[in-house]
């Protein structure tokens, strides 16, 4: 089995905003390298009980591992989190007091090559989180038409030179099929003009990223998993969510202010008619960041943006 190093973002503050107690039941909606779900297992313990999800098998057989001490107490799910509603009632899992989400590529899948999410390595074009799936980025760059390149590639990388490296994309595949990684960061870095490359991160970053919110749907997965947690919930849970970018957070955002507000009638009404009550109340009015140790031990928690959420 290969070894899953991953070092857990804003772990006592996501942890402690789903309030742990003993006999709480808790669902951990992307187990990963099991730092979330080892904490909440611990601060709930004898008897509160966890549903863990994750798509990747690896991550999965790690955790197993990694929980041994708490069997009895832990439930694995091998399925994406936008299925949470169902495969909570399936096992009987609802009315839980809190529900954590850690989103983002997990440390060992960026690090992992042959999976092809990362420029850094030389690999064929995959980017899938679970393996089951059928598309890959290998299916997106050579299959898509050059606009709909584009569009992914400024809505989900928010690339500002999208047009031309989707035409440099397409024109290329007509001589061969673009298979890996290495060849379509440097076609990425071609099409991109040379001032612009010369400070920043890698310019194949943002491309990269919007290819894997492509192949697994994370943004459309992402909506419909809040709505799902939202569901289990019992009154007074709490659902606390960890984004890393800026589509993420706010999807979030916005699907949390929703929730949490109240009338929407226009403000000249003398009464309200709508009807509408606050489903939920905001627990952090402004997102909580990394500290700046934590920020320095772990680079990669930089962008890192926890929000909570209680409902009433």
């Amino acid at each position: 089995m290969q070894t899953f190093e991953h070092t857990t973002v804003l772990l006592e503050e996501t942890v402690d905003a789903v309030l742990p107690r003993d006999g709480g039941r808790y669902i951990d909606c992307t187990l990963g390298g099991a730092g979330h779900s080892e904490r909440l297992l611990n601060k709930s313990a004898p008897s509160g009980l966890l549903l863990a999800f994750d798509q990747d098998t690896s991550a999965i057989e790690h955790a197993k591992q990694k929980l041994q001490a708490y069997e009895g107490r832990v439930q694995f799910v091998h399925a994406n989190f936008r299925h949470i509603a169902e495969e909570a009632s399936a096992r009987k899992f609802t009315d839980v007091d809190g529900v954590l989400f850690d989103l983002g590529v997990s440390s060992p899948q960026f690090d992992e090559g042959e999976r092809g999410f990362s420029y850094r390595f030389d690999a064929p074009l995959d980017m899938r989180m679970d393996t089951r799936q059928t598309l890959t980025a290998a299916d997106i760059v050579n299959k898509y038409s050059e606009a709909e390149l584009a569009r992914i590639f400024f809505q989900y990388g928010e690339e500002k030179f999208s047009r031309p490296i989707a035409r440099l994309i397409v024109r290329r595949r007509e001589e061969r099929p673009i298979d890996s990684t290495s060849e379509l960061a440097d076609l990425v870095k071609a099409a991109i003009p040379a001032p612009a490359r010369r400070s920043g991160p890698h310019p194949a970053r943002r491309v990269f990223q919007a290819l894997r919110i492509a192949v697994n749907d994370e943004l459309g997965a992402l909506e419909e998993a809040l709505q799902g947690a939202f569901q289990v919930l019992k009154p007074g849970g709490r659902m606390a969510v960890i984004t890393f970018h800026s589509l993420e957070d706010r999807i979030v955002k916005h699907a949390f202010q929703a929730l949490a507000q109240g009338c929407i009638c226009p403000p000249d009404f003398p009464v309200c008619r709508c009807g509408n009550v606050p489903k939920a109340k905001l627990v952090t009015r402004k997102p909580v960041v990394p500290s700046a140790q934590e920020v320095e031990e772990n680079p990669r928690s930089r962008s890192a943006k926890l929000r909570v959420i209680e409902k009433l």
